[in-house]
């Protein structure tokens, strides 16, 4: 464990209040005594008021004053936050502003060797974000806001292919991200149901004075879970589907907005799908001719032959063509 790990693990050792020896921290942490003692006088020099008292009821402990004093955090937990703001950034989350003073806060507590190492560990991981609409942070904000009050908001909402954004009013429970963008989960008072809207295809958001009460315990990653299952063509009998392919066709295929919900089992080179057979029969063989030689179909017996009978259709059809 690396110099400031163990500092850091001997600081949470020490906050617990109880006192301990320096063999006990020695033992705990499996580092020297002597070790022990030189991360005592780093400590005292950082400004941490630890106590060291002798005698037979003595030992180490840090004054009650600095029990209260923000987290702190070691090494590849600060990297995980560092990363975690990357992706956060990438995804168009509203509260990056927040987070990065948050984050500034917490670097600012670092000495200068934990910021070069803080530095070292994250410079090599970047995320690609993709364009998005300016709009799209304000519009989350307030989003979240009315969710977060229960406040109806009136929207003007473009369908795709559709130039004229139309209006209506919607009560929203909660965002999701999913597949690169931002979605609302709304109940539509037009419609009479629950609805999910893209959220860089609002046009235009403004609250009403209207209020609403959310579903308890409600969750947007459920609903999207639940209306997966809703289109499934029936309950059963369900098969099992091997599919074998590279690791990135792989990724592709489980990646499927649909598929993915049905995905067990993922290796490398093979995944395993369950779902029911008639759902199977009425999608899997389309979408999954389209990656021609790229995957091969290990099971089942039945799906294999209906992509094999499928392009041999398409085979046949060009071999009849004289063009």
């Amino acid at each position: 464990m690396a110099k400031w790990d163990n500092m850091l693990s001997m600081l949470w050792m020490l906050r617990s209040g109880r006192k301990l020896t320096a063999a006990q921290i020695a033992d705990s942490l499996e580092i020297s005594v002597r070790t022990v003692y030189r991360y005592i006088d780093a400590l005292c020099a950082s400004g941490v008021p630890v106590v060291a008292e002798s005698g037979h009821d003595g030992g180490i402990r840090i004054l009650e004053s600095f029990m209260e004093t923000p987290l702190f955090f070691n090494s590849v937990e600060l990297k995980a936050l560092v990363d975690a703001n990357k992706f956060a950034q990438a995804a168009g989350y509203p509260y990056t502003e927040e987070l990065e003073s948050a984050l500034k806060k917490v670097e600012n507590g670092l000495h200068e060797e934990q910021r070069h190492d803080l530095f070292r560990q994250t410079s090599s991981l970047d995320v690609i974000s993709p364009a998005r609409p300016p709009s799209v942070v304000p519009l989350l904000r307030d989003l979240e806001r009315a969710a977060k009050d229960g406040r109806t908001i009136r929207i003007a909402y473009r369908k795709p292919n559709v130039k004229q954004a139309d209006e209506r009013e919607v009560d929203p429970y909660g965002l999701a991200y999913d597949r690169n963008e931002w979605y609302t989960v709304a109940f539509c008072h037009r419609s009479q149901a629950m609805r999910t809207f893209r959220v860089d295809r609002i046009a235009r958001l403004e609250p009403t004075e209207a209020r609403f009460v959310k579903p308890e315990r409600f969750s947007a990653s459920a609903y999207f879970r639940d209306q997966s299952e809703r289109e499934r063509e029936a309950d059963g009998p369900l098969a099992v589907v091997r599919i074998a392919g590279e690791p990135d066709t792989l990724n592709a295929v489980c990646g499927h907005w649909h598929l993915r919900h049905y995905l067990t089992e993922r290796t490398d080179r093979e995944a395993w799908f369950q779902l029911d057979v008639p759902t199977m029969n009425k999608y899997l063989p389309m979408y999954l001719v389209t990656f021609g030689t790229a995957i091969c179909i290990r099971e089942p017996l039945e799906l294999k032959r209906q992509i094999q009978k499928m392009a041999y259709g398409i085979a046949k059809l060009y071999e009849d063509d004289p063009d």
